[in-house]
């Protein structure tokens, strides 16, 4: 499966669009990984128990689309957007969404 950020994929012809899929992903926030995030923020530096967790959340939004745009029998998903927000009391949780538009390469 071809997924890309790009409307279309050079040298491949699209022979049919599927549709809209998305995939999302939230995962709450633990409180030792809040606790020494926020040390690392009093202390400066980039947190890796947050880049970890991004990048965990990244890859489940982005392997849910994936399963849904084969679902429609599509073998690409082009245009795929990830849009980041906390949500939940206190910004407890982290959503990833991943969207795009599913089609079928000749």
């Amino acid at each position: 499966m071809i997924i890309t950020t790009t409307p279309q994929i050079e040298g491949r012809r699209i022979t049919r669009y599927c549709g809209v899929v998305a995939g999302e992903a939230i995962l709450g926030a633990n409180v030792f990984k809040d606790l020494f995030a926020g040390l690392r923020d009093i202390v400066g530096g980039r947190s890796a128990t947050y880049e970890r967790e991004l990048q965990r959340a990244r890859e489940i939004a982005l392997k849910e689309l994936e399963e849904r745009a084969q679902e429609l029998g599509a073998n690409a998903v082009v245009g795929v957007d990830l849009d980041y927000e906390v949500l939940g009391q206190g910004n407890g949780m982290l959503m990833v969404s991943a969207s795009g538009t599913a089609l079928v390469l000749e």
